[in-house]
C-alpha cells in the first residue's frame, strides 16, 4: 500500500503550555513553555527520561488534565480550560486511548469491550456491534470476539484495546507505553497494527521510553526538564511486514 504524504490539516496545536505542581513548599514545572503542532496523519513518538514531562504531556493531550497556562487546541476547539464534564465528552469523541495495562473489563467479551465507547455515545446496539466487528477485523482478531480478556494473550488483549481506540474514528490515537507489558516479538506485532492504522490515514501519538519502539514513528519529539529538547523527522522508520 502506498504511504500517504499529505500533512496539511492541523489537528493539534499547543502554545506556550505550562503545567505547575505544588509539592509542599516546592513548585515543580512539569511542562515549561511547550509549543507543538501536530497534523492529520502524523505518527509521533514522544520520548524523554523520567521526570521529563512526557506523562504530563500525555495527560494534557488526552484531556485527562488541563494546563496551568497556555493553549491546547484540538480539532479546532480550545480545550485548555474546559470543565471535567466537557473534557470527558471530548475524550470520548475525539481521542482513542491505548494503555500499557490494556484497561479491559474482565467480565466483558472482546466485542463488548470494543463497543464500550459507542454505548457512552448512545449508539444503537445493532450499529455498535457492526462497528465493533469491523474494528476487531482491522486488528486481526475477528475469531476471538466472544473471548473474555482472561482467555486472550497479552498481545491479543492489546489488539482489543487498539480496536476499542479506533471504533469512534477519533481525531487522534494516543498510546501510552503500548508495548510495555509485551515481549519483543509481540511488541513488533502490535507496532505492525499501528503501522496499518497509520497507513489508513489516522493520526497516532505514542508515548514511550523504548528507542526501538520510537523508530516506528515518522517524527520523534524528545522532552527534557519540561521542555522540548528536539523535534525531528525520522528519515528511516522501522517498517514491519504489513498484514491484511
Amino acid at each position: 500500500m502506498e504511504e500517504k504524504t499529505s500533512r496539511q490539516t492541523e489537528v493539534i496545536r499547543i502554545e506556550d503550555l505550562h503545567k505547575t505542581y505544588i509539592l509542599g513548599s516546592q513548585k515543580v514545572n512539569a511542562l515549561d513553555g511547550v509549543s507543538l503542532s501536530i497534523n492529520k496523519n502524523d505518527y509521533i513518538a514522544i520520548m524523554g527520561p523520567s521526570g521529563s514531562g512526557k506523562s504530563t504531556m500525555m495527560n494534557i493531550l488526552g484531556c485527562l488534565d488541563t494546563p496551568t497556562s497556555g493553549r491546547y487546541v484540538l480539532g479546532g476547539t480550545d480545550v485548555s480550560q474546559m470543565e471535567d464534564s466537557q473534557l470527558a465528552e471530548v475524550r470520548n469523541r475525539q481521542i482513542g486511548f491505548v494503555f500499557q495495562s490494556f484497561n479491559l473489563l474482565p467480565r466483558y467479551s472482546a466485542l463488548e469491550n470494543v463497543a464500550l465507547p459507542l454505548i457512552y455515545c448512545g449508539t444503537p446496539i445493532k450499529e455498535r456491534t457492526s462497528l465493533a466487528d469491523k474494528a476487531l477485523d482491522t486488528v486481526g482478531l475477528s475469531d476471538r470476539k466472544d473471548h473474555k480478556p482472561s482467555e486472550l494473550s497479552g498481545g491479543q488483549r492489546q489488539r482489543v484495546a487498539i480496536a476499542r481506540a479506533i471504533i469512534n474514528n477519533p481525531t487522534i490515537i494516543l498510546a501510552d507505553e503500548p508495548t510495555g507489558n509485551l515481549d519483543t516479538k509481540t511488541s513488533v506485532e502490535i507496532m505492525n497494527i499501528f503501522e496499518k492504522i497509520y497507513r489508513q490515514g489516522n493520526t497516532i501519538i505514542i508515548v514511550t521510553h523504548e528507542e526501538d519502539i520510537s523508530k516506528f514513528a515518522r517524527r520523534i519529539v524528545r522532552l527534557r526538564d519540561g521542555k522540548i529538547e528536539s523535534d525531528t523527522v525520522n528519515p528511516h522508520p522501522t517498517l514491519s511486514q504489513i498484514q491484511g
